[in-house]
């Protein structure tokens, strides 16, 4: 998103972690700080573009911060400079506000083992109804941010060629089915469905070698130990709304 506000924030906020990262004196003098208003004794995080969700981490700690880091800073009129505005503090909350869900929820992306490819028309879903829905709370600027993102991610997955594998991947696999696809298009995805599953039938040899067979998971066995579960799993951000679309329908029909 090209905005100079934010743009002039977030380079605000590295001009602040770099004052601090090449002076101990300040580093000491934060630590103080903290502890005289009560804040977490946390260091400042730095912007890394090979460390995916840096830039979010950052915001957040200078947020979080902010009391302390202007109190240090306008304790030296060579850094005075640095001091936050309410403008600058503004925007941050904004772009604060609409990465940390993004951020939530690629934490929960990255823990997962295998992510098919019957995930992305969901996860569209989620960003276009969920996590980047304009709310009634948001600020013009959040909202202008929201929007960006979404637009961009649409324009990504909108040639009809990806849209129609998109469909077909999610429409097969049994966590999603139609639930996110247009009731226009559902009959012609399952007569395709069935098409592609005689062809693939016909054309399968009888006899499948010994390294095409697909191996099965043993079942665990009794009275071992039990996985602890994840605190936050890719699921959890489709389980309420797959209930809500659940119950919906079943009110649709009468039962």
């Amino acid at each position: 998103m090209n905005d100079k506000r934010v743009t002039r924030a977030i380079s605000l906020c590295k001009r602040i972690v770099s004052c601090f990262w090449y002076s101990w004196k300040k580093r000491r003098h934060l630590a103080e700080v903290q502890i005289q208003l009560g804040l977490p004794s946390h260091q400042l995080i730095t912007e890394s573009a090979t460390r995916w969700g840096s830039r979010q981490q950052m915001i957040e700690r200078v947020l979080e911060q902010e009391g302390a880091l202007a109190k240090v800073l306008s304790n030296d009129k060579k850094t005075r400079h640095l001091v936050p505005t309410w403008q600058d503090l503004e925007v941050l909350e904004a772009v604060q506000k609409v990465l940390k869900p993004l951020q939530d929820f690629t934490d929960a992306l990255s823990g997962e083992e295998y992510v098919t490819l019957s995930y992305v028309k969901p996860v569209l879903h989620l960003f276009n109804e969920s996590l980047l829905a304009c709310e009634e709370g948001d600020s013009e600027l959040c909202k202008s941010i929201k929007t960006s993102i979404v637009e961009y991610l649409n324009r990504k997955y909108s040639d009809p060629a990806t849209t129609d594998l998109l469909e077909i991947a999610s429409f097969v696999d049994p966590r999603f089915r139609a639930t996110y696809i247009v009731s226009e298009k559902v009959d012609a995805l399952k007569h395709r469905a069935v098409l592609e599953v005689e062809t693939l039938l016909a054309d399968q040899s009888s006899c499948q070698p010994p390294y095409l067979r697909v191996p099965t998971v043993p079942e665990p066995a009794d009275g071992e130990a039990a996985v602890a579960p994840k605190a936050k799993t890719l699921a959890s951000f489709f389980k309420q709304r797959s209930h809500h679309h659940h119950c919906a329908t079943n009110q649709e029909g009468g039962y």
